[in-house]
């Protein structure tokens, strides 16, 4: 059954309906509606919501919760994940899932979100919905994908996302339609064994109960190559309008849904441009973007900051044939007095003149469009 929803409740009952029992974050507009939906909803659905004391306190609460094997989320603005930085490198290093919210203020984060903001070698799977009908669709992937791959995933979503309101159908999916069965969680800290000798431990250097030493550089070998799995299976993206553009439109997140429907009617009138959008912003669909932009002379990047995602455009291209100043920015800061990410550029004749600036190969606010001859 369809009901009309504001994206943080739709959020909030997907996380529910895909068996997450646990919450903590910090109130932090656009993040804090997200926290109210599961403070109104776990209780009723035998789980717990805690508003943590800061987002230090999120981040640990959420942790130590996740290690047991029950379903656990957390998030936060980007500000806030900024504090959770160190918390989410040892996570991700000890191997446990979670499932971390960034409602975000815009699309400044995405280098603190596809980069790892903590220390040591690792990223998280990081989705990145259009909407809220494919927000509903990802959370729960996001789940799976979380004990599929004992590993963080965060969900990047925008002020846009929580507040806009559609109608959706929430139901739970099966790990069959998700991806396959998943691994029991013969790794969960649960109590079960305590003062057995077989105690489990969680931890981020590969210490394991019982031996004299650790070994430090086989265990994060191993997680290496891990994530070069995880590269390799969980790359997803959108495509359009590919065939015969001369100009590819990159975009992500709930911009991309204005790129989209600008790139639709353009095409109609005959103009050739295409659109692609990365869903996973890591793994980055690089040999994906490859191929869609084989036959473009120009692949121009709409995002809402100073540019982030271009630096993964240009290294996808590397190698392609494709100059590098073929590349080019179509999108910049944009953001209203709150800083909440609500600018100018949300807007479909904006991004209209922004891509026609790049077909002609010329500026629109300082924003140079690439020449295609």
């Amino acid at each position: 059954m369809r009901a009309l929803m504001e994206g943080s409740e739709a959020i909030a009952e997907a996380a529910i309906a895909a068996g997450c029992r646990f919450f903590a974050g910090y109130p932090m507009t656009p993040f804090t509606e997200l926290l109210e939906s599961f403070a109104k909803r776990l209780p009723e659905e035998g789980g717990a919501c805690i508003n943590a004391e800061s987002e230090l306190e999120a981040i640990g609460m959420a942790w130590g919760a996740a290690a047991t094997g029950a379903r656990v989320a957390t998030g936060s603005t980007g500000q806030g994940l900024s504090l959770m930085q160190e918390s989410m490198s040892e996570i991700t290093r000890a191997e446990i899932p979670l499932v971390v919210f960034n409602m975000a203020r815009g699309q400044g984060d995405y280098f603190q979100a596809t980069r790892g903001g903590g220390h040591g070698d690792y990223r998280h799977i990081v989705l990145a919905p259009i909407d809220v009908n494919e927000a509903v669709d990802i959370t729960q992937l996001a789940f799976h994908l979380a004990d599929q791959w004992r590993h963080p995933v965060l969900i990047y979503g925008d002020y846009l996302l929580a507040h806009t309101a559609e109608a959706v159908a929430i139901e739970p999916r099966s790990a069959e339609s998700l991806g396959g069965p998943l691994p029991e969680k013969d790794w969960a800290v649960d109590g079960s064994l305590g003062g057995s000798g077989r105690s489990r431990n969680l931890n981020p250097i590969g210490m394991e109960k019982g031996s004299k030493g650790i070994d430090p550089d086989r265990f994060w070998r191993l997680l290496q190559e891990k994530q070069d799995r995880i590269e390799a299976a969980e790359q997803r993206f959108e495509a359009e309008h590919t065939e015969g553009a001369e100009l590819l439109v990159v975009a992500f997140g709930t911009l991309a849904r204005f790129a989209r429907y600008v790139v639709r009617e353009l095409r109609a009138e005959g103009v050739p441009v295409g659109y692609f959008r990365p869903i996973t912003l890591w793994p980055f669909p690089g040999q994906a973007l490859a191929e869609a932009a084989a036959g473009a002379r120009t692949v121009a990047c709409l995002e809402q900051n100073a540019g982030q995602m271009i630096d993964d455009v240009r290294l996808s291209l590397f190698g392609s044939g494709l100059p590098a100043s073929s590349v080019v920015s179509i999108g910049g800061i944009s953001t209203d007095a709150a800083g909440f990410g609500i600018g100018p550029l949300l807007d479909t004749e904006v991004v209209r003149d922004r891509i026609r600036a790049a077909l002609e190969g010329r500026a629109v606010d300082g924003v140079l469009g690439g020449p295609i001859s």
